[in-house]
């Protein structure tokens, strides 16, 4: 065999490896979701920039931001439930501190950053040193958290300040261009929103942090093998807890992103929000088992969980439960695709 031939049988060996399926599907499956939904409702506006940017980024920006860190918490084998009561938790404080303490908003998101980095590095060194199974520890960290909630106050409280206005007004418009090389004096087709933004820097931040970093690396070995990882001298405790902490850095972040979406603060927002959260993860190919995630992945994770409500909405003629199931089925589809990947994987280590 010569050296072309090689390279080429590394590079489709690369490429199949077994890690990188799910993304595949995620990718996959998003665009037979699309072009089902551009055949059936293109004529709608189901392509257009507008119903992309805004139908399936923006209005699920929050979650994508909280995915980041579920990325990163799921790929060492955890989960955690506390994430959508400590966005909660954040409104809450923000919220409360603004409209009746008149404190900054900037200075109460900074102590509901250090609340909920401190929590998640309290629960992941519980996880680690307690042996508590992560289940166990972040119920109760949800628990935890949403009774905080509720002694803040039982009722919604709006937020009236310059900044939070300013922010959820902030707003990048997209225009085409005229033949004459002017901007169109038409209404602008989309717009990217400060919610947006900060969804695509975390998954920035978060690829970095996985693929250019030593803590990445630590991480993925930690989900891979948690023994082999202490036998290789690999600083296991000291991942675990960063990796919550940073996990509860997103929560707060999304959090924030959701306040100034809602503009308030409410003790039962985001109910449910961490099913949300570990949804568009897992749809994103990163396996619950631990060791394979990809920050990519989460983001199309998003994008396909934000495709099937769009879908219902342009038909026009379906209930919004129908997206539950249909999403139900699709996380269904993904465990069935991560235990075919996981069992081809092993199959492949013993050849």
């Amino acid at each position: 065999m010569n050296t072309t031939s090689r390279k080429r049988q590394s590079l489709l060996s690369r490429i199949m490896n077994p890690k990188y399926i799910m993304v595949y599907a995620t990718v996959g499956i998003f665009l037979i979701i699309y072009i089902f939904g551009a055949v059936m409702y293109g004529d709608k506006g189901f392509t257009s920039l507008r119903t992309l940017v805004i139908s399936m980024f923006t209005e699920n920006a929050y979650y994508g931001i909280s995915a980041v860190g579920m990325t990163m918490v799921l790929i060492t084998g955890g989960i955690d439930l506390s994430v959508g009561a400590v966005s909660s938790l954040t409104g809450m404080f923000i919220a409360f501190g603004t409209t009746h303490l008149g404190f900054h908003p900037l200075a109460c998101l900074a102590f509901s950053l250090v609340v909920g980095v401190g929590l998640g590095a309290l629960m992941g060194a519980g996880i680690h040193y307690l042996n508590v199974p992560p289940f166990i520890m972040t119920l109760t960290g949800m628990f935890l958290t949403r009774g905080v909630c509720s002694l803040i106050s039982r009722e919604s409280i709006e937020i009236n300040n310059e900044m939070i206005d300013a922010l959820a007004s902030f707003k990048i418009y997209i225009k085409w261009w005229n033949e004459d090389g002017e901007w169109a004096k038409i209404k602008p087709i989309c717009y990217i929103n400060f919610n947006l933004l900060l969804f695509i820097v975390m998954i920035i931040i978060g690829t970095i942090l996985l693929q250019k970093t030593r803590f990445g690396r630590n991480v993925y070995a930690v989900g891979g093998n948690e023994q082999s990882a202490k036998l290789m001298g690999l600083p296991v405790a000291r991942t675990k807890i960063l990796v919550y902490a940073f996990n509860g850095f997103c929560s707060v972040l999304a959090g924030f992103a959701y306040t100034i979406y809602v503009k308030s603060g409410w003790n039962l927002a985001l109910q449910g929000g961490e099913l949300e959260v570990i949804t568009c993860a897992v749809i994103g190919g990163t396996l619950m088992t631990g060791g394979v995630g990809y920050m990519i992945g989460t983001l199309f994770g998003v994008l396909l969980k934000s495709a099937i409500p769009a879908l219902i909405t342009f038909n026009g003629n379906l209930l919004s439960w129908w997206g539950k199931i249909a999403t139900g089925l699709l996380l269904l589809l993904f465990i069935f695709i991560q235990r075919v990947v996981v069992l081809y994987g092993n199959r492949k280590k013993q050849e």
